[in-house]
């Protein structure tokens, strides 16, 4: 707990004077990082299960990331696409090959990159498909979170998004996991269906297995794009370098972000082939700082680092012994846990009164991590992180999830 009077509530104090209310955050301050450890201003130390929603995949301080954004830094940081620079065609070059497309569009944020597939699927739909003019329609599935743009909260079924209506129109919802129900909502004038290989931010909602191998079939037998959101999945999270890829899947526009930016700035990207992401013309698209040099040297070695430390197979080895613990532990208060690598939720029952009131509890035992959707406890740490971090994890999170019942 905080002392009175400690830098903590401080801190606390002008934030929630200063700062729009936009978030519930944990009453924690964080002033440094290393690994999977913070320190917070009054010098507790945590455990960080939650890396940023999965973007310090690396770790805090990642030796390796923190000398090649240095080293760029005192070189060429931005440029703007109204020229070239020395770092961009080589992080085109790396990620187009690690994940086998013809293209690459680099943008800065998630909701950034997804709003950048959805034009590139409305463009591909108008000028190959042959759609009519602004009839383009594209289907999202239920639970979904893609962003908080306008666009992308239309088609978002979230109720805190009610509120900032008109939403734009041109999509569809059908049920997540169900392959069926995306098949009956194609239309002659869908273009594209956009799907998370797992639901992060909605629960650790993982499909049926088949699901993805499904949704492929269909894209392909209506020639729809099948868009694939691997913000939070991919870069190794749940012990493949893509979500997708458990099941050998190849979406036709692949949508990055988070730990392609290492953790020390935002990075995102579009991948596609040519005759998809060809579409686009001078003019058509572009951001500022997408593809900046900086952004690009510190994604070359996030992705290098990704590769060569084999990542993925090390989230799969730590991640997979450490879910089949998680479900030992016997309490009346769990109804499920669930994930895949180092991407894992235990969803509370209804009775149990919510999951935020056990985050705040798991940050008293020097643990952070963080609710979703209400119910369901996330753990989604640095793939760096050790099996000894997790054992001395392991049993915090059984004491607070048995402690009195």
């Amino acid at each position: 707990m905080t002392q009175l009077g400690s830098n903590t509530d401080q801190h606390l104090a002008t934030i929630s004077e200063k700062s729009a209310h936009n978030y519930a955050p944990l009453p924690v301050v964080i002033a440094t990082g290393e690994g999977c450890w913070v320190t917070d201003v009054d010098g507790k130390k945590y455990l960080d299960i939650l890396s940023a929603y999965s973007a310090v995949n690396f770790g805090h301080q990642n030796p390796v990331i923190a000398e090649a954004f240095i080293n760029q830094v005192r070189t060429l940081t931005l440029t703007s696409r109204a020229f070239n620079n020395d770092q961009f065609g080589p992080f085109c070059d790396l990620i187009t090959s690690i994940f086998g497309y013809d293209m690459v569009l680099p943008m800065n944020t998630g909701a950034e990159a997804v709003e950048t597939a959805l034009k590139t699927a409305r463009k591909w739909g108008y000028d190959v498909k042959g759609i009519a003019p602004n009839q383009a329609e594209i289907i999202c599935c239920t639970g979904n979170f893609h962003g908080r743009t306008i666009t992308v909260i239309s088609f978002s079924d979230d109720p805190c998004n009610k509120p900032f209506g008109p939403m734009t129109p041109g999509f569809k919802i059908v049920q997540y996991g169900d392959p069926d129900a995306l098949e009956k909502a194609i239309t002659p004038n869908t273009v594209g269906f956009l799907v998370e290989p797992i639901q992060g931010e909605g629960g650790i909602i993982i499909p049926p297995d088949g699901y993805l191998t499904k949704v492929r079939e269909i894209c392909t037998k209506h020639n729809i794009l099948m868009m694939a959101d691997e913000i939070q999945s991919g870069l190794g999270r749940t012990g493949k370098l893509l979500a997708c890829d458990h099941e050998n899947v190849k979406p036709d526009v692949l949508i990055l972000g988070k730990a392609l930016g290492g953790g020390v700035m935002p990075v995102s990207a579009v991948l596609a082939n040519k005759e998809i992401m060809g579409v686009f013309n001078p003019g058509d698209h572009g951001s500022t700082f997408g593809g900046n040099p900086l952004a690009c040297a510190v994604a070359q070695t996030a992705l290098n680092l990704l590769v060569d430390d084999k990542l993925p197979e090390r989230a799969l080895e730590v991640g997979t012994p450490f879910i089949e613990k998680l479900k030992t532990i016997k309490s009346p208060l769990v109804k499920e846990v669930r994930g895949r690598g180092l991407l894992i939720g235990i969803e509370l029952v209804p009775e149990a009164g919510g999951a935020k009131q056990f985050c705040k509890k798991l940050m008293n035992e020097g643990i952070l991590c963080k609710e979703s959707h209400d119910h369901v406890i996330r753990i989604a740490p640095p793939l760096v992180i050790t099996t000894e971090d997790l054992d001395w994890a392991f049993p915090r999170i059984e004491k607070v999830l048995t402690e009195g019942h």
